[in-house]
């Protein structure tokens, strides 16, 4: 694995404009920062495959890095609802539906990324801790080329999807972190209303 001076002067170096990017993400839920992050995956290829990690609990395995990803709390919403979601995202902020796909992506899985995402691709990752150094390991470990977005330790990393969980689950406010098609879906599907039902004793 490359070294922080490494990560940081690869993170500077000039991006090609490529024909198709990889980037990925759990968007449980997607916020602002999020968005900010789409786009810049999107200014540097034609066509960007959006990647769902944690898309079911069979392609999710535990991280010693990042132990709380897979816990059923962190995973409040379906493969299915977060890719409509995006879909909504995306096209609000004006990107033609073109110009992305949409795909479930095993992250902590990387034997099977072939079936999902076109491996002769640009993959796209943002490093905050030690979980975004392993997620560049693994593509690496496969001879993927890769480009860094962003690189900062977590404490300036902005926004927290756990964040805003968590004040959904506590009716505080929470609608200022999210583009207005994310605030509409979560009241359409009463995901406040879903997480406050997680979290009471089984």
């Amino acid at each position: 694995m490359a070294d922080d001076k490494e990560l940081s002067n690869m993170a500077r170096e000039p991006i090609p404009d490529v024909e198709t990017g990889v980037i990925h993400g759990r968007f449980q839920v997607l916020h602002n920062d999020h968005l900010s992050y789409l786009q810049a995956g999107m200014a540097l290829c034609r066509h960007l495959v959006v990647g769902i990690t944690n898309p079911d609990p069979f392609l999710t395995r535990d991280e010693t890095v990042d132990p709380k990803r897979s816990h059923s709390i962190s995973n409040p919403l379906t493969y299915f609802e977060r890719y409509v979601m995006i879909r909504a995202v995306l096209e609000e902020a004006g990107i033609a539906s073109s110009r992305f796909s949409v795909v479930p992506f095993p992250v902590n899985l990387p034997e099977l990324y072939r079936y999902y995402v076109p491996l002769d691709a640009l993959f796209f990752v943002s490093i905050y801790d030690d979980w975004g150094k392993r997620k560049l390991a693994y593509f690496k470990s496969l001879g993927l080329a890769t480009h860094i977005l962003r690189e900062v330790p977590a404490a300036e990393k902005g926004l927290s999807a756990t964040d805003i969980r968590c004040r959904m689950a506590r009716n505080e406010h929470w609608e200022a972190g999210v583009p207005g098609a994310v605030v509409r879906l979560m009241k359409k599907w009463d995901i406040p209303g879903r997480l406050r039902e997680m979290e009471k004793p089984s």
